[in-house]
């Protein structure tokens, strides 16, 4: 029988989790993102802007309708039919939006995208950590690569459970690959206490 592990639920983490109730319920619109990195992203993007998503949802439709055009990846059938749906309703013609499926075709939808070719690239889909080495090289000099659930890969010092805090290593060895691709860049790194976006801006 699977047991649940409810340790995470202290006082200071229901706070937050009410906070983020609230603020979704008033922001129905926004990405599954942390508050701040989406105002962030609300300051950096431009309509002339070309982005990539891996993994779809909200922001997909958020995206879309603050850049010039946006190529999104979606591994699962049912969830790529409904965010299209959603795009069809709104009269969303800017984003390419492609089902691919797990494991090796994922990482290498990524590594066929032109190099140097996008103004920000959002990771929020499965293959995480290989899929973040491949976006590297993909983003213009100055690009923002935005990496989601952060904290469950990198190390970091952070309120939100089961992260990996300051002292502990990488996930994966590809995730310190990543770490290691990107220690020169410019990063911030968010948090709302339940979860962390994290955003690295590429040198110029």
């Amino acid at each position: 029988m699977r047991k649940f592990r409810f340790n995470h639920w202290t006082p200071r983490y229901v706070y937050h989790r009410v906070l983020l109730m609230i603020y979704e319920k008033q922001h129905g619109d926004h990405p599954w993102l942390t508050r701040d990195s989406i105002a962030i992203l609300s300051s950096l993007l431009s309509p002339e802007d070309s982005g990539l998503e891996l993994g779809s949802g909200r922001s997909t439709l958020w995206l879309a309708h603050r850049v010039g055009h946006l190529i999104s990846a979606e591994h699962h059938g049912p969830w790529h039919e409904r965010v299209s749906r959603m795009m069809q309703d709104q009269h969303v013609s800017n984003v390419e939006y492609s089902r691919v499926e797990l494991g090796k075709p994922y990482v290498d939808f990524v590594r066929a995208q032109t190099d140097r070719s996008f103004d920000f690239i959002l990771v929020d889909g499965p293959e995480r950590d290989q899929c973040a080495v491949a976006c590297v090289s993909k983003l213009k000099p100055g690009g923002i690569l935005i990496v989601d659930n952060v904290n469950l890969y990198l190390p970091h010092d952070t309120k939100s459970p089961f992260s990996r805090g300051e002292g502990n290593t990488a996930a994966t060895p590809i995730w310190a690959e990543f770490a290691e691709l990107v220690r020169k860049w410019r990063f911030i790194w968010t948090s709302n206490g339940v979860t962390d976006t994290a955003i690295w801006i590429k040198p110029l």
